[in-house]
């Protein structure tokens, strides 16, 4: 069956795609999962199920490492929020550290890419669209995983989450984004998975297509406001 909406954009109205990376291009969940339980036994915490931490991802990795903290003090009561937010931020410093050692040793390891993704790219490619990815995700965590994957040979341009001053779904990271492409936001597709990349998007004056899978903090993605969805990237 096929997955497009009828008003799906016509990719010849554009010059450049914009894609995201965790939950669109590449299964990260596992990676997620590793690292921060390595990190949540390092500081002698209690490990978060991946399904909890799905619903975290997608914000940076700031983002995750606060909210498994704020998780694991809160389980069972074990404090009200006000109380665990002044722990997990006391916690943190020595959190990053954890996560960005465990991290770095096990990119790549306990991830996969979605199904369609390559032929997707190729398409993109073969129609003429330069492409650009743009990720919350640490740049010394994204390249090496695109690297790993086989994807970095698509993308003229890689920024993660710290290449600018603030993150999706901020507008700012996309409008730099366009600049560095040279390209015009109207004519200038995202793709993404969630409403971070659809709020980004909206805010800088690009389309957006979301995929149906990913990360979409536990929110049915189609209740986002897109121009589009599509199942596979395969089916741009």
């Amino acid at each position: 069956m096929n997955s497009l909406r009828s008003d799906l954009p016509d990719l010849s109205r554009f010059d450049a795609a914009i894609l995201d990376l965790d939950g669109t291009m590449v299964d990260t969940l596992g990676d997620f999962a590793e690292s921060l339980n390595r990190m949540l036994r390092d500081l002698d915490l209690p490990p978060v199920p991946a399904a909890a931490i799905e619903r975290m991802v997608g914000k940076g990795s700031e983002h995750l490492i606060h909210s498994a903290l704020v998780h694991v003090m809160t389980s069972g009561g074990a404090a009200d929020a006000a109380g665990a937010e002044e722990k997990a931020k006391a916690l943190f410093d020595r959190a990053w550290d954890r996560y960005q050692h465990h991290y770095l040793a096990i990119n790549g390891q306990h991830s996969a890419l979605y199904p369609g993704v390559i032929e997707g790219l190729k398409a993109l490619r073969a129609r003429g669209l330069r492409l650009a990815c743009l990720t919350n995700k640490p740049t010394s965590f994204a390249r090496p995983l695109m690297a790993a994957k086989g994807l970095d040979g698509f993308f003229e341009l890689v920024f993660g989450g710290d290449a600018f001053e603030r993150k999706k779904p901020d507008p700012l990271p996309l409008l730099k984004t366009c600049e560095a492409l040279g390209t015009v936001p109207a004519r200038t597709l995202m793709i993404g998975d969630s409403s971070n990349d659809a709020r980004a998007a909206r805010a800088a004056g690009c389309p957006v297509v979301l995929v149906t899978y990913g990360y979409n903090h536990g929110e049915p993605v189609r209740g986002v406001d897109a121009d589009g969805f599509v199942d596979s990237l395969a089916d741009l």
